[in-house]
């Protein structure tokens, strides 16, 4: 049975392009937390409770935090395949991937899981939970940083497997060396 060479050409794009995509999302989520004056303090989001400036930004890092998260895992699950892999559960894939060193443990993956999840679905009005939810995925936020660098790493170190856009993987690496040196 022969194989088509296309088809893996495809499978390589669509990680190259998981990968941009990771780094579109670090690029976005780094200008939304600079906007923000963290660590924040509950009388700051009380006082300017209808402040645009203030809330658009926090929406924001809502947002892309969980869709890097989100991407960042498609691109470890499809990675994964492309290194003949299993990755018929999640957990196999991290667990791959704390081993390759990309993943720092499987329990910081999941805190920010949950952080993510919280996010997503929890609509707080108390000003002392909502300062606690976003300095905590402010914290978070280098965490995911540095496994996008490291996929990145072991993507094109292993896969030969790399986004094209050099402006946007500029963009990237000032973004996670802001971030990662704070």
């Amino acid at each position: 049975m022969a194989t088509d060479p296309t088809l893996l050409q495809a499978e390589r794009r669509h990680l190259a392009n998981l990968l941009e995509a990771v780094q579109r999302c670090v690029h976005f989520l780094d200008g939304s937390e600079r906007k923000l004056p963290f660590p924040l303090e509950p009388s700051l989001l009380e006082v300017r409770k209808t402040d645009p400036e203030l809330f658009e930004p926090l929406a924001a890092v809502n947002e892309r935090f969980a869709k890097l998260q989100d991407t960042l895992g498609a691109a470890m699950r499809h990675a994964l395949l492309l290194a003949g892999e299993r990755n018929d559960s999640f957990l196999k894939v991290l667990t791959f991937f704390v081993k390759a060193g990309v993943v720092e443990n499987t329990e910081d993956w999941q805190t920010c899981r949950t952080a993510r999840n919280l996010a997503a679905h929890d609509y707080e009005i108390d000003y002392s939970a909502i300062a606690e939810h976003f300095n905590t995925l402010h914290g978070l936020t280098p965490m995911l940083f540095d496994t996008s660098l490291k996929l990145h790493e072991y993507c094109a170190e292993n896969l030969g497997i790399a986004p094209a856009d050099s402006e946007l993987r500029q963009l990237f690496h000032e973004a996670c060396a802001r971030r990662l040196a704070s």
